[in-house]
């Protein structure tokens, strides 16, 4: 057998030179790029990703967190850790500091993803970022399929589905004009399941909800939202203990754990293989509003 017939691919490799060769391109073609990092597993992969990009040298641009100011303190805690880590700029964009200027007003449910909008189109401009990296995947949501790897943005800010440039043969284009940008997604084609095979391979650290723990919870529209400062019991509601996890994290006052017995990466790949429901219709109490309620805040302009 020739020693190129015995040549193979894993289908991780194959994801993870996609996803460099994205990244690399947008350092090539634009002229200020950001990445949006959370602390949850996909913007953890992705900024793996852009230190193997770009190794020996530092990360050529710096992280952006839209914080909600609702938050859990291990993903907090893990975001620090790692910006220090890796001697990167973290731009904090605070949806606290907006509704304390008026910018933005909370609504009565106490959930800011909505109006995390907004602050991220602030932040935007005030900047002047061309370019934001995010770890959507196309399998999380209806309206995240919709989307192409760049994913031109107006210059307000706003995504049209229907207004989305070709991508064929891998080919990105990067043009705007001032004032509009695009978003970059270059996890596009993976999907949960390889983002924890690849924590697996990677020997990846992450925040500790994400493997199973005893919990305060409360059990609300059919999920389990930890008892904390942004959630209280309702009339009627009890808070009990519960062995759970998280496969997604985001705003406190509307992500939700699940039961889970999964505390190695071992047993949370197991368990994700057999699911048949995605991490956002599991968790999110923000995508139950209505069946497109995704898709209506991406057309506002959130990422």
């Amino acid at each position: 057998m020739s020693a190129t017939a015995a040549y193979r691919v894993s289908h991780l490799d194959a994801l993870e030179a996609e996803s460099i060769f994205v990244m690399r391109e947008v350092v090539a073609e634009l002229e200020r790029p950001v990445l949006l990092f959370s602390g949850g597993k996909d913007s953890i992969v992705m900024l793996k990703l852009a230190e193997k990009a770009f190794a020996p040298a530092r990360i050529p641009f710096p992280v952006m967190h839209v914080d909600t100011g609702h938050n859990f303190p291990e993903v907090l805690d893990y975001r620090d850790g790692r910006v220090a880590e890796l001697s990167l700029q973290l731009v904090v964009a605070s949806v606290q500091e907006a509704i304390d200027a008026g910018l933005v007003r909370e609504s009565a449910d106490g959930m800011r993803n909505r109006i995390q909008t907004p602050v991220l189109l602030a932040a935007i401009e005030k900047y002047r970022f061309d370019a934001l990296f995010g770890g959507a995947r196309r399998d999380e949501e209806k309206a995240r399929a919709k989307e192409r790897v760049f994913s031109f943005r107006d210059d307000f800010g706003q995504w049209d589905p229907k207004n989305q440039r070709p991508e064929l043969w891998s080919l990105y284009n990067g043009r705007h004009h001032p004032g509009e940008s695009i978003r970059i997604f270059p996890l596009s084609n993976w999907t949960e399941l390889d983002i924890w095979h690849y924590i697996a391979r990677e020997r990846i650290p992450l925040p500790s909800i994400y493997y199973a723990h005893d919990r305060e919870v409360i059990e609300r529209d059919g999920m389990l939202y930890a008892v904390n400062e942004f959630i209280r019991p309702r009339g009627g509601e009890t808070p009990f203990t519960a062995r759970v996890r998280y496969r997604t994290v985001g705003d406190a006052s509307c992500t939700a754990a699940v039961r889970s017995d999964a505390d190695t990466v071992e047993l949370v790949i197991d368990e994700v293989a057999a699911t048949r429901i995605t991490e956002r219709g599991a968790t999110r109490g923000d995508d139950r509003v209505s069946e497109a309620a995704m898709e209506d805040r991406k057309r506002e302009g959130y990422f």
